[in-house]
């Protein structure tokens, strides 16, 4: 089946296309690709050679090299349409970018162009249990033997993991030097003996995250991104790009698990469309919940309460701050470095206003979370039990603010060893 846009693949230019001329060019690509009795797999191909995939990466990456407003317009319209979105998961949201900004040719076209088809899933070996918010203090080690690499350590709070075909791993390669100069990213494969995957139940009752065992895994020596010992600035920009991507919200078509384990490929696409499982058990927020919850308070009598009436007002307040935040970014206005670590900390804090907010709406029903709560249907109980991960994952409340004070503020960093003291003279937990 052809793909047939408006005006073809696009050049770089058309990040300065008028808005209407975009979005007419994506509806007519939805307008005469989208056929739901295709799988999810020939859906994929589609948006993937019309670089729709990822809009945002380079052209020589897949995408269009398009900017962060033209990007949510696709991302809009394709929801508008109902048609399925581009593979979700950490592959399509942070590795693709960190490889095609950091790899070689060869690299972008090994790892990148899988990850826009979503034959292959990714996940993220970053933290470790001594080493998640001081992550440069990470022990999992690599020993070159040859062509090769030998990796053995544990990582944890894996996103995915048991799902995921690759990961994007931090290992120390360098023991002589300084802890932040001595780490490679590898892009490594989790099928291997000597890796075990162990999911871990949350208080949610979802095995979001997993802690990952590795004992003697090999990665070669060629899946180095950005070369060895360079992988704390590597590792920078895969950290900018999540905490970027936390920071923001906005609408997003429904998407679908990638690679062979996510079961997802030979699905009938219409069906993954219409299955409305978005982001694998974490909790949507933003104006469309604002909206849910203010219709909930009307219906139960609960906005008669002036109290209840100023928290929805100051929920709104933050949501739309946040929005306006995200739209000055986009159109390149004066904005602080900091921006991506302010939309983490604000994610965090609208997560936990909805939590108060909805069970404020709800009372008592808010410690449902399955099909009985005919209120919310479990959704606010969900959100109450989910609520502390967002100040958590993608690093901590408290290393955000650390690294606004440090970076952006430049106020004293806290008192430690020397930078360039070697990693094995340092004091392990």
């Amino acid at each position: 089946m052809a793909v047939t846009t408006s005006s073809g693949t696009t050049s770089s230019g058309t990040t300065e296309a008028n808005t209407s001329v975009l979005r007419s060019e994506i509806e007519e690509f939805c307008d005469t690709n989208w056929d739901p009795d295709l799988s999810v797999e020939q859906w994929w191909d589609l948006l993937a050679n019309a670089g729709l995939a990822s809009p945002m990466l380079p052209e020589a990456a897949g995408g269009r090299g398009y900017g962060s407003d033209d990007a949510a317009l696709v991302s809009l319209v394709l929801a508008e349409k109902g048609v399925l979105g581009p593979p979700t998961g950490l592959g399509l949201m942070l590795a693709a970018p960190t490889i095609a900004f950091h790899g070689t040719p060869e690299q972008v076209e090994r790892y990148v162009s899988p990850i826009l088809r979503g034959q292959i899933g990714w996940c993220q070996l970053f933290s470790e249990p001594n080493a998640g918010s001081d992550l440069a203090s990470l022990q999992c080690k690599a020993e070159r033997d040859g062509d090769e690499w030998i990796i053995t350590g544990q990582k944890v709070w894996t996103s995915g993991g048991q799902v995921a075909d690759m990961g994007m791993l931090l290992a120390r390669t360098n023991l002589e030097s300084g802890k932040h100069s001595g780490i490679s990213w590898f892009a490594f494969e989790m099928d291997q003996p000597g890796v075990e995957v162990r999911p871990l139940t949350e208080m949610t009752g979802r095995a979001l995250f997993n802690e990952v065992f590795i004992e003697e895994a090999r990665v070669s020596h060629d899946a180095i991104i950005g070369g060895q010992d360079q992988g704390w600035s590597v590792a920078n920009t895969t950290l900018m790009v999540e905490r970027a991507s936390l920071g923001t919200s906005g609408r997003r078509p429904v998407g679908a698990l990638p690679g062979h384990k996510g079961g997802s490929l030979q699905k009938r696409a219409g069906d993954a469309a219409s299955s409305g499982n978005t982001e694998a058990g974490v909790p949507m927020l933003g104006i469309e919940l604002w909206k849910h919850l203010v219709e909930m308070a009307t219906k139960n009598g609960k906005i008669e309460s002036r109290v209840l009436r100023d928290e929805l007002m100051s929920l709104y307040a933050l949501i739309e701050i946040n929005r306006l935040s995200i739209l000055r970014a986009k159109a390149g206005g004066a904005s602080s470095a900091a921006a991506p670590n302010i939309g983490k900390l604000t994610i965090s804090e609208i997560t936990r206003r909805s939590r108060d907010v909805g069970l404020r709406v709800i009372g008592a029903d808010g410690m449902l979370t399955g099909p009985d709560d005919t209120q919310s249907d479990g959704m606010l109980g969900e959100i109450a039990l989910f609520s502390p991960a967002p100040s958590i994952y993608g690093g901590t409340d408290q290393v955000q603010r650390n690294i606004i004070g440090e970076r952006v503020l430049m106020l004293p960093k806290e008192p430690g060893p020397p930078k360039e003291t070697p990693f094995k003279d340092l004091p392990k937990n």
